[in-house]
């Protein structure tokens, strides 16, 4: 992190108010995503062994085809940040509007990718003959639901950078409660299986993505931007959004590898494996909070031009992501021996998911620091460093994965490995913050 002063109690409280206002909130919205799935594995679970470990693969492939599109939401929450900070809303506005517009072109495209290919997607990752038909039909029908996800982020971006963490929080409420009684309903009560579980959460997308645009609009219009698609602000929106792609992307692809290498273990390990990728996942949404609170705060600061402000909200929020991380890690390590019966009953997989269950809980701290970072240099849009660093640690992370079962190691060795992975994040990103290289001033970079 930059060099700077200790801000004074004041200013310190005055960081911890503008974080919370926009973290607590957002929290919730967060975690909307990995709840979904984490309804779903546990729902799921409970049909069997090979159902669930069908699931784990499907979702691991169905979050890369929506999390590559991230940058919607992160590149939106901070161009529109900016705008807030140098005052011009109806330009924020307008350029959350080409991000919307884009997040449809994308998920259209995506979905006439992956209803065709879904079958050899799954082969690819060495899926087991009972498991692969679970996985097949759960993909096939959760990929009718990108283009809602991919308006849900893009305007979620747009909310972010507007300050407003307190709508998604609605909206992702909702959402979740829709998608628990859709699943319950069409899984056991129509009968439906892991098809009725894939069509629960399809539903439940399309109306938070309903709900999100009417809000957007509504804004829109208040403020005079324009709702029609401009070519050339969605072309601004795409380039600048490339470096997060790369990004993001880089980061499936360790997420992707991790769960090729716990399929290649057995079935009892890939299911194992999805639990503990959903638990993950939850615990690195809440850690995001802080860091979506860092995008749109930085974002904010650095368009008005206040560059002592962006470093004493970064410092501060840094000091918040090791302190959750730590008290995120405790309630793991505490809550474990329930935890993990709710995702099945199989003791096989408990046995399997239990030790690495605890390297995730260790390794928190360290996530904590590392998604506050990602966050404040997103913030700044300081994409291409990004992009850079997390190249480098996918390229520190593919050979250690992919020996652990040449060397015989099991699913806690991967997820060891994943901790290795969180650990050279650590080093970039902190590197990249202390040099101040990604403090630049103005209603754009």
């Amino acid at each position: 992190m930059t060099q700077a002063p200790a801000a004074p109690k004041a200013v310190r409280r005055q960081h911890d108010r503008e974080i919370v206002a926009l973290a607590v909130p957002a929290f919730g919205a967060l975690v909307a995503e990995p709840l979904f799935v984490m309804a779903d594995s546990a729902i799921v679970g409970h049909l069997g062994t090979a159902q669930l470990a069908g699931l784990g693969v499907a979702s691991a492939l169905l979050l890369t085809a929506v999390s590559v599109f991230v940058f919607l939401a992160y590149a939106t929450t901070a161009a529109v940040a900016r705008r807030v900070g140098a005052g011009d809303l109806q330009a924020a506005i307008r350029q959350g509007m080409d991000g919307i517009w884009l997040a449809l072109l994308l998920g259209t495209v995506v979905i006439a990718v992956v209803l065709p290919t879904a079958p050899g997607l799954v082969d690819l990752f060495g899926t087991s003959d009972t498991a692969a038909p679970y996985a097949t039909t759960y993909l096939r029908i959760s990929a009718l639901g990108i283009p809602a996800m991919l308006v849900v982020f893009a305007a979620t971006g747009v909310l972010r950078g507007l300050q407003d963490t307190r709508t998604p929080l609605y909206v992702a409420i909702a959402g979740f409660v829709a998608n628990g009684i859709l699943n319950v309903v069409l899984v056991y009560g129509a009968g439906l299986g892991i098809a009725g579980s894939a069509w629960g959460t399809v539903i439940a997308q399309y109306g938070m993505a309903a709900a999100y645009l009417f809000v957007v609009i509504r804004g829109a219009r208040r403020h005079g931007a324009s709702l029609r698609p401009d070519l050339a602000g969605i072309r601004t929106s795409a380039q600048a959004g490339v470096p997060l792609l790369v990004r993001t992307l880089s980061l499936r692809a360790i997420l992707m590898i991790a769960t090729a290498v716990a399929a290649g273990l057995g079935d009892a390990d890939i299911a194992a494996h999805q639990i503990i990728l959903s638990l993950w996942s939850l615990l690195a949404f809440a850690l995001d909070a802080i860091a979506i609170a860092g995008q749109a705060i930085i974002g904010r600061y650095l368009g008005a031009g206040d560059i002592e402000g962006a470093r004493q909200a970064c410092r501060r929020m840094v000091e918040w992501g090791i302190a959750v991380g730590i008290a995120l890690g405790l309630a793991v390590i505490v809550a474990r021996p329930v935890l993990l019966p709710l995702f099945t009953s199989d003791t096989a997989v408990t046995d399997a998911a239990l030790p690495a269950l605890i390297v995730v809980a260790l390794s928190q701290p360290i996530c904590g620091v590392v998604f506050v970072l990602d966050g404040v240099l997103m913030g700044a849009g300081d994409g291409r460093y990004l992009a850079w660093a997390m190249i480098l640690t996918l390229a520190v992370f593919a050979p250690v994965a992919l020996l652990i079962p040449t060397l015989g190691g099991e699913l806690t060795a991967i997820w060891g490995a994943m901790t290795l992975m969180m650990t050279m994040r650590l080093l970039t990103l902190w590197w990249r913050t202390r040099s101040g290289r990604w403090i630049v001033t103005g209603a754009t970079r």
